[in-house]
């Protein structure tokens, strides 16, 4: 997937809307702050693929529930531990996926309802290795902030490094934890690793 049809994809399923669309040539144009999220997004999708790719499961159908599993989050916003611990109960995503597909043709509703379900009972393999992902580039996302300057991330980070169950999910996690940001260009100009 190309990052222009990715972008299509998110935006036609309501993942990421674009900030604006010219109406002469339909070019989407995205704003600062959806960076982020688009980033979030790709990065979750191909690290599920390569998970699954490894534990034996389907990378496709993985990096598609990793993708897919945000959907609730269009309408709740992504309510965080503490956030849960102000509200009277947690919204569950099935129930949410079912008010958004209920105008959908039966068969696309189906597909989309399955698909969450399927993420949310942490049975198939691929479910585990789209969860895994998920915790994953949450971490990746708490070292960007501890690189900025927010100390306080390490948190964020253990957290999420806990919560990852496959073999080659902690593998992958304990590779990132070990590597600086910048090796990868240190390697390139053969310079010594830090």
């Amino acid at each position: 997937m190309t990052e222009a049809s990715a972008l299509r994809f998110y935006a036609d399923s309501g993942l990421l809307r674009p900030a604006e669309v010219d109406p002469a040539s339909g070019y989407r144009c995205y704003s600062a702050d959806q960076v982020a999220r688009a980033t979030a997004l790709r990065r979750t999708s191909l690290i599920a693929s390569v998970i699954a790719k490894v534990e034996g499961a389907d990378p496709a159908r993985a990096a598609f529930l990793a993708v897919r599993h945000d959907t609730g989050e269009t309408r709740t916003g992504d309510v965080n531990h503490l956030g849960k611990k102000y509200t009277e109960s947690e919204a569950d995503p099935r129930d949410i996926v079912a008010d958004q597909v209920a105008a959908f043709p039966e068969g696309l509703a189906q597909v989309v309802t399955e698909v969450i379900a399927e993420y949310e009972a942490k049975e198939s393999p691929e479910a585990v290795c789209a969860r895994d992902a998920d915790k994953l580039e949450c971490m990746l996302q708490g070292i960007e902030y501890r690189a900025q300057g927010y100390e306080n991330a390490q948190r964020w980070i253990d957290n999420s490094r806990g919560r990852i169950v496959t073999k080659a999910g902690q593998a992958l996690a304990d590779a990132v934890l070990k590597t600086g940001s910048l090796d990868w260009l240190r390697a390139a100009l053969g310079e010594t690793q830090r």
